[in-house]
């Protein structure tokens, strides 16, 4: 079966490389295949677009432009805060840090600078403004089934199904 735009399930391996400089960003290779629903925004919208018409057992690049991947870098997502706010933080320059959100939700934000007073932090996702060359082979692919299809998990809520790990997910 060919992956189609929407509620294919796929298994892949992949590798991905910063496209100008060649360095690998993520890989799964050697480990659990990435395994998602189609349609459902599981993965970066330049890579799923990509892979459609794909079939089992097939292997491709492909390259995935900034924006239809981790969008272009925002110069208003940044910020500079006060240092008493990382208290018992080692502080290094482009390490990451999690906090919460207005909204209660996980962030992720890179450590730009720092000096005795303030944080430069920078909340764009760290492969923002990067093309990307992914390296894929579509391990396996099938039609979700209804439950998969309303849930949006493979092998649907009652398996704790997820789209797995890595660079592809959001």
């Amino acid at each position: 079966m060919k992956v189609q735009n929407e509620n294919s399930v796929v298994a892949l391996e992949y590798e991905v490389k910063d496209a100008a400089t060649g360095e690998v960003v993520d890989t799964n290779k050697g480990g659990q295949p990435l395994e998602f629903i189609t349609g459902k925004g599981q993965i970066i919208p330049g890579l799923e677009k990509g892979l459609e018409g794909m079939e089992k057992g097939e292997s491709a690049d492909i390259l995935v432009k900034a924006a239809d991947a981790y969008g272009e870098v925002n110069p208003e997502a940044k910020q500079t805060l006060p240092i008493e706010q990382f208290e018992g933080v080692d502080l290094k320059e482009g390490m990451t840090l999690y906090g919460q959100g207005e909204d209660g939700q996980t962030v992720q934000v890179t450590v730009d600078s720092f000096n005795d007073k303030e944080v430069n932090i920078d909340f764009n996702h760290p492969l923002a403004g990067k093309d990307l060359m992914f390296n894929v082979t579509v391990l396996d692919t099938r039609e979700a089934t209804p439950e998969e299809a309303a849930s949006g998990q493979v092998g649907g809520p009652a398996q704790g199904g997820s789209c797995g790990t890595g660079c592809g997910c959001h």
